[in-house]
């Protein structure tokens, strides 16, 4: 454990996270000082208690011109490192980083451009559902969930206990991969394109950012990686562990897979699947398997190391076989994008040692995160849709793919630096894209990628606010069309973020009348 207790550390960047980096190193005896551009922060009620506690704040234009004499500073997602006048980086860290630190439990770090939040909530749903001893106690967290370090005490390592050990599910963004030291046991790697450049200065250093979470693991950790992207796909270099494949455009020789309406299960002996039958067996027997059973007897590591609660039939001695999982009609996410987040949530799980039954049940029943091509009301005949955390042109294709119906776009906001090339290039060939409702700073930067849209697609340009813009799409709109927020871009010109243009979407839309 790092000794804190009496240290003087500062935490730049006071939001969600950076209060809990705040109160949880107040716990372990240091003395914290809070650093914040903003002052409104101040008038936060969990700050004015910290502040009553003996913690100090420093707001304003010229906040940093203190950070100096610290002997650790914790950086919160967001904040640049360049940003930061300090010449000692050794003294740098962020929650993330100490987390991995410290955590005494295995970890599934899951990253990409799109679906880490989906994907990494997919993977904790499952682990919970299998319950000990292969879930253990599940926990989520990094940009979904619990920020990690308010679960940090609670994680133990118990292999020879009836509960096991703790399993940890972290969404990670490239915000939170700068500075990293040590990788997950299991990292999953989604579809990887671009996205923060307004952050990053090139797409390659976005990549590279992303693959730091790959360049720390050892010969007994496992990667799933996408193969439809050639930035994810080529990432396989940077990782020493065992390497599984994902794709819903092709079969792969290791890993998970569409076949025409299945999921597809291809890896070494398939333990946990092909278990389902003898657990069903022993349970009907009133036999209660053993640990030894229900997890794969070629371990290649006893269960008191925290990398041998994952099966070890990924060494690549194990014969190949498969496994239809489920019909992708049985899946209840929308969207066939939404494949590519099962099949790498169906690999991890079953790395973690998950069961074809409890992988299957979720599969069944998961719904989807808020704000992510969610289902708002059907009125009329026409079904709203909150895709409102689509800030990039590849969120916004996934959702326009979703459909076959006519289609009434939501698209605009403020930049990133986008490419809408591709964008333009779909929605101009799409056939059912009924019209388009513009929105934002960018949406004339969208439209000029838009080829012909004035002849076949009806345009709305100047709404105000979320009102006007749901009544201008419920105008267009049929019995039997769709209306989908997707944006494309970020929210800050008309609202305070995406989970606030998502909330005023729902709030209008349950205002219609019939």
């Amino acid at each position: 454990m790092i000794r804190l207790r009496g240290k003087k550390v500062a935490v730049v960047g006071v939001g969600v996270e950076g209060i809990s980096s705040v109160k949880w190193l107040r716990e372990q005896g240091a003395k914290v000082t809070g650093f914040d551009k903003n002052p409104k922060i101040l008038s936060n009620e969990v700050i004015k208690k910290l502040r009553s506690e003996g913690v100090q704040f420093k707001t304003g234009k010229n906040y940093l011109n203190k950070l100096s004499g610290f002997d650790l500073i914790i950086r919160s997602p967001g904040v640049k490192i360049s940003q930061l006048p300090i010449t000692n980086y050794q003294l740098l860290s962020s929650q993330t980083k100490l987390f991995f630190d410290l955590c005494p439990c295995p970890i599934i770090g899951v990253t990409g451009t799109k679906g880490k939040g989906t994907t990494s909530a997919l993977i904790y749903e499952m682990l919970k559902k299998e319950g000990p001893p292969a879930g253990g106690d599940a926990y989520l967290g990094g940009n979904i969930g619990q920020p990690p370090l308010e679960f940090l005490d609670k994680l133990s390592v118990r292999p020879a206990s009836p509960q096991g050990e703790s399993i940890v599910v972290l969404e990670l963004s490239s915000f939170q991969l700068q500075d990293m030291t040590k990788s997950p046991h299991i990292v999953v790697m989604l579809m990887t394109t671009s996205e923060h450049l307004d952050y990053h200065k090139d797409v390659y250093e976005y990549v590279e950012v992303k693959r730091n979470l790959l360049r720390f693991q050892t010969e007994s950790d496992f990667a799933i990686l996408n193969k439809d992207y050639p930035a994810s796909r080529e990432s396989d270099a940077e990782t020493k562990g065992k390497v599984f494949w994902v794709s819903r455009e092709g079969e792969v020789d290791e890993g998970c897979f569409v076949r025409g309406k299945k999921i597809v299960l291809r890896a070494g002996r398939l333990p946990h699947v092909a278990n389902d039958v003898q657990q069903t067996q022993k349970k009907n027997s009133g036999q209660t398997p053993s640990l030894s059973e229900r997890q794969h007897q070629g371990l290649k590591e006893k269960l008191s190391q925290s990398a041998s609660a994952f099966s070890s039939f990924a060494s690549g001695q194990a014969p190949i076989s498969e496994e239809e999982i489920i019909s992708v009609d049985e899946i209840l996410l929308p969207g066939a994008h939404n494949l590519e987040n099962v099949c790498a949530a169906v690999m991890a799980a079953f790395l973690a040692g998950v069961s074809k039954q409890n992988i299957v049940s979720v599969l069944k029943t998961f719904k989807g995160l808020e704000h992510r091509l969610e289902l708002v009301r059907e009125v009329g005949g026409v079904r709203y849709y909150d895709d409102s955390f689509s800030t990039t042109p590849e969120t916004a294709i996934a959702a326009i793919q979703a459909f076959k119906n006519p289609e009434i776009l939501i698209l605009g906001g403020s930049s990133k630096n986008s490419d809408f090339t591709e964008l333009g290039r779909v929605i101009s060939e799409a056939k059912n894209i009924k019209a388009i409702i513009g929105i934002g700073k960018e949406w004339k930067r969208i439209k000029e990628r838009i080829k012909n849209h004035e002849s076949r697609i009806m345009v709305a340009e100047g709404t105000k606010n979320m009102q006007q813009i749901v009544q201008a799409a419920s105008k267009v709109a049929q019995p039997g069309d769709v209306v989908i927020l997707s944006p494309a871009c970020a929210s800050f010109d008309m609202f305070k973020n995406y989970k606030d243009r998502g909330e005023q979407f729902k709030k209008e839309v349950n205002k219609l009348k019939s």
